[in-house]
């Protein structure tokens, strides 16, 4: 197999069968779609783990301390103190809440695989037009959704 030209091609399904310059233009513009918003798929799932805390996993050890007074000092030493654990946070009040951001992520983690698998078969087809457009796609959305990543 190698990559050509042409503006004949059936992607992903056999009613996706294109015969011409429209309708390879056409779905060029459709791939190209789909690639930008599995990109803002990435950050969108990336931002939403940021801001719900659920990638963030709760250390056991507290951190190494200072007290004022010189024996304090001693006693908090970073080989000591940083071995200490810490008796664990409380259970979260809202645990549904929780689960429905956990099953949302789940939710986005299997749309953004399936689209990813489905633009990966596009540029299996060999057809450069559709690489192209999967190429452009993946640039512009992720020039379009960095500034998420960037502010949060």
């Amino acid at each position: 197999m190698t990559f050509g030209w042409s503006s004949s091609v059936t992607l992903l399904f056999d009613f996706w069968d294109v015969h011409g310059p429209a309708g390879m233009v056409l779905s060029v513009f459709v791939v190209l779609l789909l690639t930008v918003f599995y990109e803002v798929l990435k950050v969108w799932r990336l931002w939403l783990s940021r801001s719900s805390k659920l990638a963030q996993p709760q250390s056991a050890y507290a951190p190494p301390y200072c007290r004022s007074d010189s024996t304090a000092a001693l006693e908090s030493s970073p080989s000591e103190s940083s071995l200490t654990p810490m008796e664990p946070p409380p259970p979260a009040a809202n645990t549904t809440h929780r689960w429905l951001l956990h099953a949302i992520q789940t939710a986005l983690h299997m749309l953004q695989v399936s689209l990813g698998y489905m633009l990966m078969l596009c540029v299996m087809s060999y057809n450069t037009w559709i690489f192209l457009g999967v190429v452009v796609g993946s640039v512009l959305g992720y020039f379009l959704s960095f500034p998420l990543v960037v502010h949060k």
